[in-house]
């Protein structure tokens, strides 16, 4: 088991609403990025303000820190966070070749969705007063398939897929290592190895896929992520350069 990253605090507990509510409570406090994980969420959340469906057993967890960046380097952290789950998934399991990153927030097992990422943050003045990296992962059990969008990627949980069995804990003792060691590459180097990494580990990169926003629906190649962290598709008639979108394959 990897050593518990120095300077991080650890606080578990019972049941809480959401745990990027407890982060945004205790967020002026802080004296160093803390890790909040909840053995029950009465009201998880995802993306778009979705719920998420958290059965007892598996992981919620939210990293929260007051980060010194401009806004747009400070959400870039969703990229840390994957490659921080990736490394978490390999170490618990041994098979790194089963999962793969599915921009902009996901991680996959065996092409089903097994967790999500969820940033939300305060502002203040032009900066972020505090930043929560909400973390869930499907670890003993996964939502029916009839509970997500038409289309979407099925959720799968690790259990079920890969026979390997985990505490929440254990895993967030996994988890936070491996994120502080690529916070660490990007609070000194920045974005692009990162940006490198993520994409060695990237689902459908090449592939045609589906990327639908607010008002339109693109279908083309996924070329790259660029330097901003922004999807880019080679569609029929143009290159795409895409900030936000759901992703269907």
């Amino acid at each position: 088991m990897p050593t518990w990253p120095k300077g991080v605090e650890k606080r578990v507990l019972d049941q809480v609403d959401s745990t990027n509510e407890e982060a945004r409570r205790i967020a002026s406090g802080l004296l160093g990025p803390t890790w909040i994980m909840a053995h029950r969420q009465t009201s998880g959340r995802g993306r778009r303000g979705r719920a998420w469906v958290d059965p007892t057993g598996n992981f919620a967890a939210s990293v929260v820190m007051r980060p010194t960046e401009p806004p747009a380097q400070v959400a870039l952290r969703s990229f840390v966070a994957s490659l921080a789950l990736f490394d978490a998934f390999a170490m618990a399991t041994g098979r790194g070749d089963a999962f793969a990153l599915k921009w902009p927030n996901d991680v996959l097992l065996n092409e089903g969705k097994v967790a999500g990422i969820l940033l939300e943050s305060s502002g203040l003045g032009t900066k972020v007063g505090h930043l929560a990296v909400g973390i869930g992962v499907n670890l003993i059990d996964a939502p029916h398939g009839t509970t997500v969008e038409a289309a979407a990627t099925p959720p799968v949980s690790l259990a079920a897929e890969t026979g390997v069995v985990l505490e929440p804990e254990t895993f967030l003792n996994l988890l936070a290592p491996a994120y502080a060691q690529h916070e660490a590459t990007f609070t000194t180097y920045g974005f692009a190895p990162i940006r490198e990494a993520w994409l060695a580990r990237a689902a459908r990169l090449g592939q045609t896929i589906t990327a639908r926003t607010t008002r339109h629906e693109y279908v083309g190649r996924f070329d790259t992520v660029d330097a901003d962290g922004n999807l880019v598709l080679s569609t029929a008639t143009s290159r795409e350069v895409i900030p936000a979108a759901e992703i269907f394959f």
